[in-house]
């Protein structure tokens, strides 16, 4: 997380899986909404495996650019079933730990109708930002 710095209000508790804000200096990369198809256009079955393949998609994006998950500084979610979110928080929780390992950015989840590709049950956008090659 280099280049990168949390905001936490005094008083404030600490977040869970989120933060509340990051500064962060360097070039920022941005990804636009991805969905849980692997590179032939097949969906995996079920919002946490669409999950890991949507974050997995983020990833190979942001490697074009020699990024990692690790310089996510904002993700935002769109589900179409809000409770199934809820109540898959802990398989969603195991797939994002597989991808992006204990980095947490700041994170939105919205529900939503439906999405353009009917199958997807999530749609993930990313913002990523490369430290400055000064290292700051």
């Amino acid at each position: 997380m280099t280049g990168q710095h949390r905001l936490q209000p005094p008083g404030w508790p600490k977040p869970s899986g989120y933060a509340n804000g990051i500064v962060a200096s360097g070039a920022s990369i941005f990804v636009g909404g991805q969905i849980g198809w692997n590179a032939q256009g097949v969906f995996a079955e079920g919002l946490a495996a669409q999950v890991g393949q949507t974050l997995s998609n983020i990833a190979a994006v942001l490697a074009e650019a020699g990024a990692t998950p690790a310089h996510i500084v904002r993700l935002t979610w769109f589900v179409v079933d809000v409770d199934d979110y809820v109540s898959q928080r802990g398989p969603i929780g195991r797939a994002y730990v597989a991808v992006m390992g204990k980095h947490f950015p700041v994170m939105s989840v919205i529900g939503i109708s439906r999405l353009v590709e009917r199958q997807a049950l999530v749609e993930i956008e990313a913002t990523a930002v490369l430290p400055a090659p000064n290292g700051t």
